[in-house]
């Protein structure tokens, strides 16, 4: 741990742990992980229908892959609010580049959730 000099003051302040020393510490709640859920809905609102989807299991119980299902998950983004999934990223809304409107490319409403559950 590195001493930090405060620059106002000049006083120096607590330790300060580098990026490996932070890192490596042990987990808070060694019996939880994280799963991740990535919704594709079929617009920019969370009430909107779920076209795609992916999982992804911290837990290492599962191992979820693209087409391991007909059917999706939750119908809406809303729906797995509602079961507990928190929303960790909103689709940033862009409008296509002049010109390009009907141009195939990647799916703009992309949502990510993420639950912890114990192991």
């Amino acid at each position: 741990m590195a001493m930090m000099m405060s620059e106002t003051t000049g006083a120096m302040s607590e330790p300060v742990e580098t990026p490996e020393e932070s890192f490596a510490r042990p987990l808070a709640e060694p019996d939880v992980r994280q799963q991740v859920l990535v919704l594709q809905l079929s617009g920019s609102g969370l009430d909107s229908a779920v076209l795609g989807w992916s999982r992804y299991d911290g837990t290492g119980r599962s191992h979820p892959t693209m087409g391991d299902s007909d059917e999706p998950p939750y119908e809406t983004g809303v729906a797995a609010l509602q079961d507990g999934w928190r929303l960790l990223q909103a689709a940033q809304l862009l409008p296509p580049v002049r010109g390009h409107e009907h141009d195939t490319s990647y799916l703009p409403n992309e949502f990510w959730f993420t639950r912890l559950v114990r192991l």
